[in-house]
């Protein structure tokens, strides 16, 4: 069975070299490794040619982070689906294949893990640790998000229910989760263990401003979906972030 990782890059020279040497030195045989490139200016290519391994490279503006993770959602042959951003790493080589092994239950549809955040500069320096957990309806009710870097789908749930909605800028993840798991009520598969280190920052935590604006999408992203959260589901949502810095 083949996995599909697609990895959107964009002036990602300082980064990128990390993301393409933890998907090469997987231990799983049957990866594609699918770069989606937004006309980098700086030396992102370079470092991506020097990977044999990368299957399938894609050059050309895009609208947006999502926009290309769609472009390589639709360019995948795997059954599974992973996407790897241009900053985050595995944390070993045997990511991938135990991810895998959750797929050979034909009934799960996701499987997904729990994450690391580590300092910009030194990947084993660990910020904080977001702890996933088991998934219930009820979950999301509560502010639960599993972390999307950790987050593996099979392809044919893209193909039936569509990609990322490119109305969102922030939360078009979220959004995607919602989709899938709570409106659409697909098996997921937890694997109690980190798969992903991401270096800290985002665009939806980097300020109150951002976070108000983040918060706005993620009420779009429940909209979106026929669904209402409950009063005190947004507000609780960031909150949850806070147990993440007491785990590391």
């Amino acid at each position: 069975m083949k996995i599909s990782i697609i990895t959107a890059t964009y002036n990602s020279a300082r980064t990128v070299r990390d993301t393409l040497q933890s998907i090469a030195e997987q231990s799983y045989p049957q990866i594609e490794h699918i770069i989606i490139d937004g006309l980098s200016k700086d030396d992102t290519l370079l470092h991506v040619k020097q990977f044999s391994h990368v299957a399938k490279l894609v050059c050309e503006k895009d609208k947006g982070i999502y926009d290309a993770m769609n472009k390589g959602i639709a360019l995948a042959s795997g059954e599974i689906v992973g996407i790897l951003n241009s900053d985050d790493v595995y944390i070993n080589n045997s990511v991938i294949g135990k991810v895998m092994e959750r797929f050979v239950d034909d009934s799960v549809d996701i499987v997904y893990g729990d994450l690391q955040y580590v300092n910009q500069m030194d990947l084993n320096k660990v910020v904080r640790t977001w702890k996933a957990g088991s998934f219930t309806k009820n979950s999301f009710y509560y502010g639960w998000m599993p972390p999307h870097p950790s987050f593996f789908v099979r392809k044919k749930v893209y193909d039936r229910l569509g990609s990322f909605n490119l109305e969102l800028k922030t939360a078009a993840d979220y959004e995607i989760i919602i989709r899938f798991l709570l409106k659409n009520e697909l098996k997921a598969a937890y694997l109690p263990e980190v798969l992903v280190k991401m270096r800290a920052g985002g665009a939806s935590n980097a300020s109150l401003l951002q976070r108000i604006r983040a918060n706005r999408e993620d009420r779009r992203a429940w909209k979106m979906n026929g669904l209402h959260p409950n009063l005190f589901t947004l507000i609780l949502k960031p909150l949850r972030k806070i147990n993440q810095f007491l785990i590391k």
